[in-house]
């Protein structure tokens, strides 16, 4: 294993990772111990091979200083790894090595993840939550799941054979050659684990190979709702999924138009975009690197008149939780495609797109349903009173209506976007989506219904809501 490599591998991150722990000399035998059975786990749990403890390694600035940490010591009458091996079960062939980077020496203790069952150590069992070293038995849903993923119940896009196994990939040499990055014909399908354990190509080959078989469709309506007429659908794959993603980024240039508001103008006009496109950009490529793949199922974009929603499949990783989620600490879904994207700077380690998304249109742009995500991007609408500093940010967006409509807050937003979605929703399902009490989803249903926003059409029980 190429610890070089790796160290600097692990340096470009700017926040420390579940699969990897960086200490300059530090040293506690049992506290270790602990680290090792947790980082086992949690790289089972990430799908990664491997996790990582870094003794030379600055962890707030990830600088390479160096280290005197001995591997090699004695604890308790016996060498330490002779110990650490004794009290770790069932045994797990980690090892030490060490390598000079930059004239400072560097000790890298290389963790195999889990198999069959969780490590444990002492007779318990860990898990890395963050950057926290945690008891398994204290997470119980954490220790399901992990019992799921070591059973192999939980398929991912590397174990699921492609549908299609003779697979060309001249176009992904291509796009890595667009980047300035050769690929060795020999080995690049082992190093990027495009073949599974029975040595089929996987989904994530199909995915990447000349011909995906997998179409990416956007479907364009003259209303606000799936019910309105179909103006048109654009469809984009049956390619390399990367020139895939880049035809539709490019897609989102032709639509985004930019119009002039001329109220008020005074020396220049101000031109406006139909919407962000830094946040479309990050929501479409968020959409198709965290798409549940192996269910059979693509992401898909739909034009409306007033937004575009952009939908992918499955849910929030189960080690994720919201509050991480909108703060950008990225669980990827898809690991092995996320640091192929990572290479090839389509995304970033930083974790920026969803931050982004949020701060351009709030936390009411994204929807979770059962089974799929929502990312929803609101047209920037110009207001018909606009006084000398024009704002441009209205319409949806900022909950202001024209006329004598009085504004949304962002839960009335996210009422009304639930009621397009399904005209028949009801109190109890909204009290369950927006987490507010059913007097409070009936209080401000009335005040959408007395200002104009939405009505009732027929009786309580079989009637269903109108977005006016």
């Amino acid at each position: 294993m190429d610890v070089k490599k790796i160290v600097l591998e692990i340096c470009t991150y700017s926040d420390e990772q579940e699969w990897f722990e960086l200490k300059v000399n530090w040293f506690e035998p049992l506290i270790l111990g602990e680290y090792v059975s947790a980082m086992s786990n949690a790289a089972a749990y990430l799908g990664k091979k491997f996790a990582f403890f870094v003794w030379g390694i600055n962890n707030e600035t990830h600088e390479i200083v160096g280290t005197e940490f001995n591997q090699y010591r004695h604890y308790k009458g016996e060498p330490y790894q002779n110990f650490l091996a004794r009290n770790l079960s069932p045994s797990l062939n980690f090892s030490f090595d060490e390598e000079i980077i930059d004239g400072k020496r560097v000790v890298l203790l290389i963790i195999p993840a889990a198999t069959e069952i969780p490590t444990s150590f002492n007779g318990s069992r860990y898990i890395r939550i963050g950057s926290s070293k945690c008891n398994l038995k204290s997470y119980p849903k954490r220790e399901v799941e992990l019992f799921r993923i070591l059973s192999n119940q939980v398929e991912t896009i590397e174990t699921v054979a492609a549908k299609y196994q003779d697979l060309t990939f001249s176009k992904l040499f291509a796009y890595y050659g667009s980047k300035g990055i050769v690929l060795n014909e020999r080995t690049f399908v082992k190093n990027m684990g495009l073949k599974n354990d029975k040595g089929e190509y996987n989904l994530m080959a199909q995915l990447l190979s000349d011909n995906s078989h997998i179409p990416l469709r956007v479907s364009i309506f003259t209303g606000t709702t799936k019910g309105s007429d179909l103006l048109s659908v654009r469809e984009f794959g049956n390619n390399c999924i990367l020139y895939t993603l880049d035809d539709l980024l490019r897609y989102g240039d032709v639509i985004n138009l930019i119009r002039a508001d001329e109220k008020n103008r005074v020396v220049e006009r101000k031109e406006i975009p139909l919407f962000d496109n830094s946040a479309f950009r990050e929501a479409i490529i968020n959409a198709v690197l965290h798409n549940q793949w192996v269910n059979g199922n693509e992401p898909m974009i739909s034009v409306f008149f007033d937004r575009i929603e952009i939908l992918s499949r499955g849910t929030i990783p189960p080690s994720q939780t919201m509050e991480g989620f909108f703060l950008g600490e990225s669980v990827p879904v898809n690991v092995k495609l996320s640091e192929i994207f990572l290479q090839l700077h389509i995304s970033e380690k930083s974790g920026r797109g969803v931050p982004k998304i949020v701060e351009v249109y709030g936390r009411e742009a994204f929807t979770f349903r059962e089974n799929s995500i929502v990312v929803t991007i609101p047209f920037t609408k110009m207001r018909e009173n606009v006084g000398d500093n024009i704002k441009g940010e209205v319409g949806d967006k900022v909950g202001n209506k024209v006329g004598n409509k009085k504004s949304l807050n962002a839960r009335r937003r996210k009422m009304i976007a639930e009621m397009r979605n399904n005209p028949n929703v009801t109190t109890a399902k909204l009290h369950q989506i927006l987490g507010i009490s059913t007097t409070a989803v009936e209080n401000n249903i009335s005040f959408l219904k007395d200002n104009g926003y939405i009505e009732r059409v027929g009786a309580r029980k079989n009637g269903y809501w109108k977005v006016l």
